[in-house]
């Protein structure tokens, strides 16, 4: 497990000082745990970040003790995209937490290099619910097996840890599939405006539906 090393905040601590000193605010709370403010080098944190992301637990040090957290929010500067300030969270080691985990997709699709197929992504994170040391930092897509147009890989097709469930979605949904690129063209063209009176007016097909009955 991935290891950060954090040192106790002191309550008059000034957040900007902390920033200036290469130090992050941060605070824990969690499962049958006191809340406790923290601080932790920025270095050291974007490394541990880059390797465990916000759903693999990791072990926070601090006073001799050892937690197991996560990565739980993170607040950043709206312009520079910086780091702010941590929320580290501890979870019970017996009930399901539930988290948005991204995908990955990897690998060469045939159906899109050699016949002129386009890739469409239709979920780009996949909401599971799990035991905190069941959730990974990421799930792996391979693309590779799409050779044909059509070709598509659906939820029931990745591989999943057994501990995890998946929430939101049938497992016969679509992830991503490959489609001509006609039909990837009209699934994206905009409404067509209709001349009424003169005028140009924008009608959807619900809108027209609802117009006949």
């Amino acid at each position: 497990m991935i290891s950060l090393k954090a040192t106790i905040r002191d309550k008059k601590s000034k957040p900007d000082t902390l920033r200036k000193e290469g130090l992050l605010p941060a605070v824990l709370y969690g499962e049958a745990i006191k809340s406790v403010l923290l601080q932790v080098p920025e270095k050291d944190f974007l490394k541990v970040f880059n390797q465990a992301g916000e759903t693999s637990l990791v072990s926070l040090e601090f006073d001799s003790k050892k937690t197991e957290v996560l990565i739980h929010q993170i607040a950043r500067n709206a312009v520079s995209g910086k780091f702010l300030h941590i929320d580290f969270f501890h979870p019970s080691s017996k009930k399901k937490i539930e988290a948005e985990i991204p995908l990955v997709f990897k690998g060469e699709s045939e159906a899109v290099n050699n016949l002129g197929g386009v890739l469409v992504k239709e979920i780009q994170e996949l909401h599971v619910k799990g035991l905190a040391k069941d959730l990974p930092k990421e799930i792996v897509v391979d693309i590779s097996i799409l050779e044909n147009i059509d070709s598509r890989v659906e939820i029931k097709d990745l591989k999943l840890s057994s501990g995890l469930e998946v929430v939101g979605h049938r497992l016969e949904d679509i992830v991503v599939h490959v489609v001509e690129q006609k039909e990837e063209q009209e699934m994206k063209a905009p409404e067509q405006p209709i001349e009424v009176g003169g005028e140009a007016k924008t009608e959807s097909k619900g809108e027209g539906e609802r117009k006949e009955k």
